[in-house]
């Protein structure tokens, strides 16, 4: 006993087995990695070995076994070059950069020229300069971004989102660091907000809060919305969409990618559907989805403007004799207050839908709000083409609209 117990004590790091070693650094992060190399020179040696450093370049940078065979480079070396670039922002790259490698995929077959217009990363002195030229740092998630994409040229559509009714269009374009940078704003209201998106049909932009300053929070993404009853222009409501930079464009992403927001004629449009928003009548299934519209609301006075769209389908299984006709439409509207609105009248936008076995109608129209929210529901009236005197009501399902969340002007709470 006395003799195990002497060998345990003249036991030293320098003794210990390999493998339970490697195991050990395994589980250590790249900085405590890093650490090791000072300990000792075995512990130096061991956290060199390369299978250690995949899975931080996999966890960090995202980087693939294709793309280490390609750039015929060692783990660890890969880890180091990619640090040596981008290494401020490892607390964000991942999440970015993922981000945009899934949009891109996303979107190359569907919208190739959105893809096409994205630019090249800017370089770390581009966004130096623009640091000093508006004297404020940059969120670095913001500047993680931008390493990777320097936004879009100006072109229709935008990468950011469309809208598009009778006599409305938006479509958004994220802005490179350059041009926001132009349009970083110092007045009153806006103070310290630099602009990431623009449209140019409406000039509508989503700003992001670079410091905090009347009444924003650091890095809070919002839609400007001016005080319509107030004598100063600088009071400014917001729509606020994203608490910072990563919350705003993963989410955003993540509604794309999925399928949340549809595409139609290679655009983006931002309607959300609600999945359990279904009504099935007989044959015919009708759902919906949504957009709150920042750019048509007010806070004050109170004006909240949403836009829907509406999908009629008719099973393609449904018997021939089953084609039917859109008549009429009946709504019942109902805002946060529980004041009831019903509205009744011959077609949808000014057509008569005829319906058949596997045709599908769409249409958008539009709804506002004293309220911040409310909820529409009602039915169609369809008569069957070949027994034209058989009427019959399709469900329209509950849909609910509310805007986001909003802050009011800092200059109205202390008039």
């Amino acid at each position: 006993m006395a003799a195990m117990e002497a060998e345990a004590a003249l036991m030293t790091l320098e003794s210990l087995p390999t493998d339970p070693l490697l195991l050990i650094l395994s589980f250590l992060d790249y900085r405590d990695l890093i650490n090791c190399c000072y300990v000792s020179r075995r512990l130096s040696q061991l956290s060199s070995h390369d299978p250690l450093w995949r899975r931080h370049c996999k966890k960090y940078w995202l980087i693939s076994e294709e793309e280490k065979t390609r750039k015929n480079q060692c783990w660890k070396s890969l880890f180091i070059d990619t640090y040596s670039d981008v290494g401020r922002y490892i607390d964000h790259y991942a999440a970015i950069k993922k981000a945009w490698d899934d949009l891109k995929k996303y979107l190359e077959p569907r919208c190739p020229r959105m893809v096409l217009s994205l630019k090249e990363g800017a370089r770390e002195e581009d966004l130096d300069a623009v640091e000093a030229q508006i004297g404020c740092k940059l969120p670095n998630d913001y500047r993680c971004s931008y390493r990777i994409h320097n936004g879009q040229k100006l072109v229709v559509p935008g990468l950011l989102g469309s809208m598009a009714l009778s006599n409305h269009y938006r479509s958004e374009d994220l802005l490179d660091v350059d041009t926001a940078a132009g349009g970083f704003q110092q007045r009153q209201g806006l103070k310290y907000c630099l602009p990431l998106t623009f449209c140019i049909h409406t000039g509508l932009s989503q700003y992001i809060a670079v410091e905090a300053a009347e009444g924003r929070n650091k890095n809070e993404v919002f839609y400007q919305c001016p005080d319509q009853m107030a004598r100063n222009p600088a009071a400014i409501d917001m729509f606020i969409i994203g608490a910072t930079f990563t919350d705003w464009f993963t989410s955003y992403v993540n509604n794309v990618v999925s399928g949340g927001f549809p595409i139609i004629r290679d655009q983006i449009f931002r309607y959300i559907h609600d999945p359990e928003c279904v009504a099935t009548t007989g044959d015919i299934t009708v759902s919906v989805s949504t957009s709150f519209l920042p750019e048509l609301s007010s806070v004050h006075p109170p004006h909240y403007f949403f836009t829907y769209r509406i999908r009629i389908e008719m099973s393609k299984d449904a018997l021939p004799e089953k084609a039917c006709q859109l008549d009429s439409r009946y709504w019942r509207i109902t805002n946060a207050k529980g004041d009831v609105e019903e509205v009744q009248g011959p077609g949808v936008v000014g057509e008569f839908p005829i319906i058949s076995p596997g045709r599908v109608y769409e249409y958008t129209s539009c709804t506002t709000f004293s309220t911040t929210s409310g909820y529409m529901e009602g039915y169609y009236t369809f008569h069957f083409l070949y027994f034209k005197d058989k009427i019959f009501n399709v469900a329209i399902p509950r849909f609910h609209m509310a805007c986001p969340t909003f802050r009011v002007s800092i200059a109205r709470l202390f008039w």
